[in-house]
């Protein structure tokens, strides 16, 4: 099963440090039943489109979780997709979660398949949406605007081979 991972690029880091993601559990994003069912009129590259965007969104809250923290992190979010067995993923009976699981193991990087990141320059609204995340969670509409705003960037395509590349980059 293709499963699309939220990391932050230090969490990545650590990823190829350790050889793998993990520990497990690991919240994750894929083409659920309910994902399907919700998104009915979807092809399957529709649906694959869907569970990354909210594994971005995903890795958007893990950013703001790092700042809360007080942790240098650079405004970029970062989906990982892999390749895990079935076995190892349990699917949230919840329709609320459509396309949210739960990934019972750590991930080796050998099953990664690729990573997905915002480019530098989009690092600015990132960082904005990052900061409006609580005035947006507790209602603020404007708020709201500029966390949506990050929507708007595409995540840049890399290989798993681009990684220690990836990691080089200047934050941005």
């Amino acid at each position: 099963m293709r499963v699309y991972l939220p990391s932050t690029l230090p969490a990545l880091a650590r990823a190829v440090a350790t050889g793998e993601l993990g520990p497990a559990p690991l919240t994750g994003f894929a083409v659920t039943p309910a994902l399907v069912e919700w998104y009915a009129s979807g092809d399957t590259e529709e649906l694959e489109y869907v569970a990354l965007s909210e594994a971005a969104k995903a890795s958007l809250r893990m950013l703001a979780a790092d700042v809360a923290d007080g942790v240098a992190v650079p405004a970029r979010r970062v989906v990982v997709a892999a390749e895990v067995p079935d076995t190892a993923v349990l699917v949230s009976p919840d329709l609320d979660d459509r396309g949210r699981v739960r990934l019972l193991a750590s991930v080796p990087l050998a099953d990664l398949a690729s990573v997905h990141v915002d480019e530098a320059a989009a690092a600015l609204e990132i960082a904005e949406a990052v900061a409006a995340l609580p005035a947006a969670d507790a209602g603020d509409d404007d708020a709201q605007f500029t966390v949506d705003g990050a929507d708007g960037h595409e995540l840049l395509w890399y290989a798993t081979q681009e990684i220690p590349d990836l990691l080089e980059e200047p934050p941005g």
